[in-house]
């Protein structure tokens, strides 16, 4: 008999190619049918109790919760069919969606997941995803409140462009993506450089704002430069703020590089 260690390949894709949600919920059904592997070992001390559910919680409840947008993953019950599959996808970093390089621009309520989290994940699904001690888990979340985007003027970015007036910079949004990535970096009058977003399109549906984590003051001057030149973004600034001039022609500079 197939396991569902076998099986998930094929739920996850009839899932994700289901038009309706009855339809979704009754693959859903029939995949966690199929038992996780009744033959698993388990040969890692991370649990669902005690780790991953803590991980989950924070990042991912937001959706995948009773009456969200995707299906649940509050419970072992609920989320241990969907162990390889979850691995696959945070590793791919495709979940949660969250296109933004970790360390480039500091932004507020970072999704991401870090380094230290996928470890966790893919060595609880690796030593065969147990449970643990249930009286270990965390309180469940309430769901959280839909927050109301602050009002924001636009600047369009694209090459070199140069800020003629001050402005208060709150947030950032890829616009043109090319080959999936783009970075986006300020430079002062001053010549000290300010990195805005570095994004790697991981999840190619997600097309979210990335807010700074405090606004950013750029005096007039400031250059703004996108990377590639022919890659394009949205700077959200504090309302008043005024046009910037066009692109400056200068010579692109070299992609950054973290490491």
């Amino acid at each position: 008999m197939n396991t569902f260690d076998d099986m998930w390949p094929a739920c996850a894709l009839f899932e994700a190619l289901a038009g309706s949600t009855l339809i979704a919920a009754g693959i859903i059904g029939l995949c966690a049918f199929f038992p996780a592997s009744a033959h698993d070992i388990i040969s890692t001390k991370i649990t669902w109790s005690r780790e991953v559910s803590r991980i989950v919680y924070k990042r991912c409840l937001g959706c995948h919760r009773e009456g969200g947008p995707a299906f649940s993953l509050a419970t072992y019950e609920e989320a241990r069919p969907w162990a390889k599959a979850i691995k696959e996808e945070v590793l791919a970093r495709r979940m949660p969606p969250w296109n933004a390089v970790k360390g480039f621009g500091d932004l507020k309520d970072d999704q991401g997941l870090t380094q230290e989290d996928l470890d966790i994940i893919a060595n609880w699904v690796e030593g065969g995803a147990p449970e643990g001690n249930p009286p270990d888990m965390p309180k469940l979340p309430s769901p959280a409140q839909a927050k109301k985007p602050p009002a924001a003027a636009q600047i369009a970015v694209s090459g070199s462009t140069v800020l003629r007036q001050p402005v208060h910079a709150i947030g950032i949004q890829g616009a043109e993506i090319p080959d999936g990535i783009l970075q986006v970096i300020a430079e002062k009058p001053d010549g000290s450089i300010v990195p805005l977003i570095w994004i790697q399109q991981f999840n190619s549906k997600y097309q979210g704002v990335y807010y700074f984590r405090d606004a950013l003051n750029f005096p007039a001057g400031t250059k703004l430069e996108t990377l590639p030149a022919n890659g394009g973004a949205t700077l959200l600034v504090k309302p008043g703020t005024a046009t910037p001039s066009a692109s400056s022609g200068s010579k692109p500079r070299e992609k950054l590089d973290l490491n």
